[in-house]
């Protein structure tokens, strides 16, 4: 965490999260505990069924605000499907890393962490309740001049050690929570497996369904223009002696056929790789595609360099299919792109001001983008409450190729 962004007031907010937390906590805590207790009975084992989802709420909470402060994800080992009634459900998780992972963090955030976020929040506090206590005692006179004057020097001292170690408090903190909650590394090898074949099948069936896409554009356009151009010629060979005119017609015709025929041919082409991604990379590409819409688009773009040609075209599709949403179904009077690589990621944001309401269950076009970018590790979120404004979030893992510096760019 660079000094930039002042840890120690962030420290200082999320120590007051956290304690706003100790009730819940402390009720999950004395829930265990009874059902400890009783577990000597059997009656416990049943009662621990629903302990397990609740603490992994908490400790998913707690996961985002340890990953936002520490500037990475920090992700939670979940725990298995229940399968089964009570008994059968919590005697599984018995055996599960998972389930002792999330007893073990809420030992923890019961007891040091809330020490550690205590001490985060607790330090300011002091020191503004100590200058408040000095103001007080000089302004009614009903103390020794020496004790204000001591109770500011108290706060002179705290200041800076809050100011210093503040957020380390909470960065150890926050760390030791990510060591406990993360995944047993099999888990996540198995998780990440299944990813992986889900991905594959999904690029497979997307790469069967271009084909397919381009195999009809070139039968209905191209290819039908050149069997009428074969036409054309024919005819024109055969009346060249008798009606050089009509012939010459023909080929007049023939001329056309042909551009158009070469016009469909591009037009495939471009459905495959637009050449102008490939020449001006893809803030380019994405600037000429936004000049083309009926409505203004801001484009506001930074990237290190060049992504991968694979990465740059899955890209560049995607904001294609948002755009083609707002202009199809959203209403909007204007939209904006975003386009940035924070931590070695390509962002993608695509905005509007329309009537919102958007589903990504209700067409293919947004299930399209996201088997699209999962084929790269990519993730889609959509936010689109009733009344706009739609926001689609894509990210992608991307290493650049190139260290020159794209300058931002803004687009009407």
């Amino acid at each position: 965490m660079s000094s930039t962004s002042r840890p120690s007031w962030r420290a200082t907010g999320y120590g007051v999260g956290h304690l706003l937390m100790a009730v819940p906590l402390a009720l999950l805590l004395s829930w265990a505990a009874i059902c400890l207790g009783l577990a000597v009975i059997g009656v416990g084992i049943p009662l621990a069924r629903p302990l397990g989802p609740a603490i992994a709420v908490l400790a998913r909470v707690n996961a985002r605000m340890a990953g936002s402060f520490l500037g990475r994800e920090v992700p939670v080992a979940a725990l298995p499907k229940a399968v089964g009634g009570p008994w059968r459900a919590t005697i599984t998780w018995f055996g599960v890393r998972a389930w002792w992972q999330l007893m073990l963090w809420l030992l923890f955030a019961c007891s040091g962490g809330l020490v550690l976020s205590a001490v985060a929040a607790a330090v300011p506090v002091g020191v503004l309740a100590l200058i408040i206590t000095a103001l007080s005692l000089s302004v009614s006179g009903s103390a020794p001049a020496s004790v204000p004057v001591l109770l500011v020097v108290a706060a002179v001292m705290l200041g800076p050690l809050w100011w210093f170690c503040g957020g380390a408090v909470m960065r150890l903190r926050t760390q030791i929570e990510a060591a406990i909650l993360s995944p047993d590394p099999s888990q996540e090898l198995e998780r990440r497996v299944a990813d992986l074949t889900l991905s594959r099948a999904d690029s497979l069936d997307s790469s069967a369904a271009e084909l397919r896409r381009i195999e009809r554009d070139l039968h209905d356009g191209a290819q039908a223009r050149l069997v009428s151009l074969g036409m054309s010629l024919g005819m024109a060979v055969d009346l060249l002696d008798r009606n050089p005119e009509l012939a010459r017609k023909l080929l007049l015709e023939a001329r056309d056929t042909t551009g158009a025929a070469l016009g469909d041919l591009r037009a495939v082409v471009r459905g495959i790789h637009p050449p102008v991604l490939a020449d001006r990379g893809l803030i380019g590409a994405v600037q000429a595609l936004a000049v083309d819409l009926p409505i203004p688009v801001t484009v506001d773009a930074a990237l290190p360099g060049r992504a991968p040609e694979p990465v740059e075209s899955a890209a560049y599709f995607a904001i294609a299919e948002c755009l083609a949403n707002v202009v199809k179904h959203s209403g909007a009077s204007c939209a904006w792109i975003v386009i940035a690589a924070p931590g070695g990621r390509l962002r993608l944001v695509v905005g509007d001001d329309g009537r919102g309401g958007a589903h990504a269950a209700r067409g293919t076009g947004l299930v399209g983008v996201a088997r699209r970018l999962a084929a790269f590790d990519g993730t889609m979120e959509l936010a689109s409450p009733d009344g706009g404004p739609t926001v689609v979030t894509m990210e992608v893992p991307c290493e650049w190729l190139s260290p020159r510096i794209t300058p931002s760019y803004g687009t009407a």
